[in-house]
């Protein structure tokens, strides 16, 4: 941190290549353009914002038979969120071990999200990123290019990052279409 409290960081070098991450995960890297350290800081206020409008009637409010819930979304959402962080941290730090996938289903059961208030969620998520954007904030250049193998597929940490803001943008644009 600077005396002014902002985080340095050094410059990323640029989107990710396709043979960076598994292909499933294009539609999420092409959601991003520019710094993705910006828009993944960003990310944090219009998520919360647009979010906290929701009614709390709505939160518990599924499009279809079989969808997640408002809540349950933006509890994915945290949890890829620290399972993705994870991955690329052990990928920065040189881990050679490949990391484990996990059953995006089985976690949303698991979370028991529809206890929890929808504002507990969005703090948790402001949380959550404020510290994605601090772990990739750390990195330099070499760190960004290291990669690793994740769910028997290979990433690199710059993937990684291009990943979650993607997703996140994915799962916004969701709610705002069949939600909100």
């Amino acid at each position: 941190m600077t005396r002014r409290g902002a985080l340095l960081h050094a410059p990323i070098p640029g989107a990710p290549q396709t043979s960076e991450y598994p292909e499933p995960y294009a539609g999420y890297v092409s959601h991003v353009e520019g710094d993705v350290l910006q828009v993944l800081a960003q990310q944090i206020d219009d998520t919360v914002t647009l979010l906290r409008e929701v009614p709390p009637d709505r939160a518990d409010h599924a499009y279809a038979p079989g969808k997640w819930t408002v809540k349950e979304v933006v509890g994915h959402v945290n949890d890829v969120e620290r399972v993705f962080c994870y991955r690329a941290m052990c990928f920065a730090r040189g881990e050679t071990q490949p990391q484990p996938g996990f059953d995006q289903d089985a976690y949303v059961t698991a979370g028991q999200f529809q206890h929890r208030p929808l504002e507990q969620l969005l703090d948790e998520f402001a949380a959550v990123r404020a510290a994605t954007v601090a772990l990739f904030h750390g990195f330099g250049r070499a760190e960004w290019m290291r990669g690793g193998i994740a769910n028997d597929a290979e990433f690199t940490v710059r993937a990684v990052a291009y990943i979650l803001a993607g997703h996140e943008r994915h799962h916004l644009a969701v709610l705002r279409e069949r939600y909100l």
